[in-house]
């Protein structure tokens, strides 16, 4: 898909995504946390390039959430606080990066899971500062200046995560296009290469796992700002666990289908939990497996195959016909 073609894609996908928010209002907020947790499964798509998965970044989420309940007092607008939360989160996993890009596979998984859990145990033992499982309360935070109502605060919300989800999945699929993302996929196949090139396979996975903790930054900073409650589940092995269930679900390989697979799990979760409470999570691991079985490229996958059957079914047709006895 060209540029031109996946900029006027992706501007129709934010275009429908208000138009489903007006329609039907208790949507609204359904559909900022899955663009803030897409935006966040970016990310994760970076590492899964060179073959790598994170199963701790939760933690860049609650960084970001945490410094804007910790700020918002003192810096309450959402443009100053933003670049302030993020540029923690990328700081932290700079010099995370610097230590877990010693190790691959499993271990790396593993060793970001940890910490991320060691994170998690602070926010909840340190009382005196970060409230514990009760959490900080976000005040309402201003938009250039502005003091909005209740609803129209909503729609602002919404709507910066949509113009951040857009310039997040550009930037990405730019990277993917540049030597950086080139080699990424040269870790995943053959590292050793890279290094006979005098391509350095750290410095690579270090950028991209930099901006991948910058993104988890993103999405966290929106959540804090759509749920206005800061607590350590942001940090916990189970919401690191969502991300990558999320890219899994949506497909691994596409931008677009971090954004599909995030819908997709929330509104699954939303009515599973309504109708089936008890087994909510059942459902969501059934359509998980059902999709590892039977559609490995994910959700953005099936649409591809669907589009394309659909397109080349009459020349199809035509031409098995022709080549037939």
């Amino acid at each position: 898909m060209s540029g031109a073609r996946t900029l006027a894609a992706g501007l129709a996908a934010a275009l429908l995504v208000v138009a489903l928010a007006w329609a039907v209002p208790w949507l609204r907020f359904v559909l900022t946390v899955a663009t803030a947790k897409g935006i966040a499964v970016l990310g994760i798509l970076l590492l899964l390039r060179a073959g790598q998965v994170s199963f701790g970044h939760a933690m860049y989420l609650a960084i970001a959430a945490y410094t804007a309940a910790f700020l918002a007092p003192r810096i309450p607008d959402a443009a100053l606080l933003l670049p302030v939360a993020v540029g923690l989160s990328a700081a932290v996993g700079l010099v995370v990066g610097l230590f877990v890009m010693r190790y691959r596979d499993i271990f790396f998984g593993m060793l970001n899971l940890a910490l991320s859990m060691v994170f998690y145990s602070l926010l909840e033992k340190l009382y005196s500062i970060t409230h514990g499982t009760d959490g900080i309360r976000l005040p309402p935070l201003t938009f250039a200046g502005a003091t909005l109502s209740v609803e129209a605060q909503s729609w602002a919300v919404l709507l910066s995560a949509l113009v951040l989800a857009l310039v997040a999945g550009a930037a990405v699929r730019v990277y993917w296009s540049s030597p950086l993302g080139e080699a990424l996929a040269g870790i995943k196949t053959r590292e050793q290469r890279l290094d006979f090139l005098g391509v350095p396979p750290r410095l690579v996975l270090l950028a991209a796992y930099v901006i991948s903790a910058a993104l988890a930054g993103i999405g966290g900073f929106i959540l804090a700002m759509a749920t206005r409650q800061v607590t350590p589940a942001l940090a916990y092995w189970t919401t690191s666990g969502e991300l990558v269930f999320i890219a899994v679900l949506g497909g691994a390989g596409s931008v677009f289908g971090a954004f599909l697979g995030a819908a997709a799990y929330e509104l699954t979760r939303v009515y599973a939990a309504a109708f089936v409470a008890d087994a909510w999570q059942m459902i969501l691991g059934s359509v998980l497996l059902l999709v590892i079985l039977f559609a490995p490229g994910g959700i953005w996958g099936i649409g591809q195959r669907l589009l394309g059957r659909r397109a080349a079914g009459p020349g199809a047709a035509a031409t098995a016909g022709e080549g037939g006895p």
